[in-house]
């Protein structure tokens, strides 16, 4: 699949081979779905809690006395049935993490892009870099190549100053190439990356990695 390059002024400078074993590769929506499912639970920390009877502060004194009163038979505040009393069968510390093999995860991954690719949602940049950390340059620069639609910035290492001109942004959000993953691949509405940053996801997701691994 081949789609035109830019530059930073929304100029097209030229034009780029996408990797058809990751930009045109068999669409998985159940395996986008799963991927999506895990790192959301693996990003839950599972810290709440609630107290049982046992766990509560309060007095051990009986409520009232055994017999005579016509109510029913009490011995502690700390009971469920009472306000201030312990929770029955609450939430308590649990890890919520899901296990999933690398090759399905990248299998998703590229699943993910190719859908973004056939709906013209990648966007190639020649090189993007910034003297100084400008948020309204950055805002001007997206608004340009996305047309005001939200944007996931690909970066191929650190650039201290074009994360900082971003980082203001709400509708952009910069990530290091190495470090793609499903949840921001489908949160946002176009994908722009330099071709830094393509060479480094074909570098883990050429689709020639699986072949050679069942080969081996």
């Amino acid at each position: 699949m081949k789609i035109p390059v830019y530059n930073v002024a929304g100029e097209e400078v030229g034009n780029v081979d996408l990797p058809a074993g990751i930009f045109e590769a068999d669409v998985n929506r159940g395996l986008m779905h799963q991927a999506l499912v895990r790192q959301l639970a693996n990003a839950r920390l599972g810290t709440h809690k609630v107290k049982g009877r046992s766990e509560v502060n309060r007095t051990t004194a009986k409520v009232y006395r055994q017999k005579g009163t016509g109510r029913a038979r009490h011995g502690s505040r700390r009971a469920p049935i009472f306000v201030g009393g312990g929770v029955v069968h609450g939430p308590q510390p649990r890890k919520y993490t899901k296990s999933m093999p690398r090759k399905m995860r990248r299998a998703a991954l590229r699943s993910a892009l190719t859908v973004k690719a056939s709906n013209g949602d990648i966007v190639v940049l020649d090189e993007i870099n910034m003297e100084v950390p400008k948020s309204k340059e950055m805002a001007s620069i997206m608004g340009r190549l996305t047309g005001g639609t939200s944007a996931l910035l690909l970066l191929a290492e650190r650039n201290e100053n074009v994360e900082k001109s971003a980082r203001n942004l709400t509708d952009v959000k910069t990530l290091r190439a190495g470090y793609l993953n499903i949840r921001d691949l489908l949160g946002y509405g176009k994908i722009v990356m330099p071709l830094s940053a393509l060479e480094v996801i074909d570098g883990f997701l050429n689709a020639g990695e699986d072949l050679m691994e069942e080969e081996e």
